[in-house]
């Protein structure tokens, strides 16, 4: 079963750009040797868009963007550590998105989606679990649940009594 998602950028300022990545964006990471930084991601999750060149999104294009839960506050924060921001905050329906750049040429959207995502739990739950069969409930009158009560107490005592 897939487990996770690994994307990659390839820039002309490798180390710079790993450095923005451990130190402006605060990702924690493994050292995989020779400065080679793998960095671990806290979530993630994949659209399918349609292709549309015209908006320049041509077939076999992809995309990487960050997400946030409050993109005034991530806004700050990032500013605050000097990450240059391309664009003002602009709501686009989906979420609250602006971009900023990264060392060799990036510019990465940030947003703040509006849709409520289900969470790892409950996609894993889903996906690796068989639905469960319904349970076949047998309903019991009083009278017989009583019954079930006296036999179930008499052998106890009886065998108290041999003792």
């Amino acid at each position: 079963m897939i487990t996770g998602v690994h994307t990659m950028f390839y820039s002309s300022q490798p180390e710079e750009l790993r450095a923005f990545l451990r130190d402006k964006l605060g990702f924690t990471y493994t050292d995989v040797g020779e400065g080679w930084l793998i960095f671990d991601l806290p979530e993630a999750e994949m659209g399918c868009h349609p292709a549309n060149a015209a908006d320049g999104a041509p077939s076999g294009m992809n995309h990487i963007s960050f997400y946030c839960d409050d993109i005034q506050r991530t806004n700050s924060a990032l500013r605050g550590r000097s990450v240059e921001f391309a664009d003002e905050v602009a709501d686009l329906g989906y979420g609250l998105v602006t971009h900023f750049r990264m060392p060799g040429d990036f510019k990465v959207q940030l947003y703040q989606p509006r849709y409520v995502k289900r969470s790892a739990t409950q996609a894993t739950q889903a996906t690796d679990q068989e639905p469960k069969k319904p349970r076949k409930i047998r309903a019991r009158t009083t009278r017989a649940k009583k019954t079930a009560k006296k036999s179930k107490s008499r052998p106890r005592k009886r065998l108290a009594r041999r003792r």
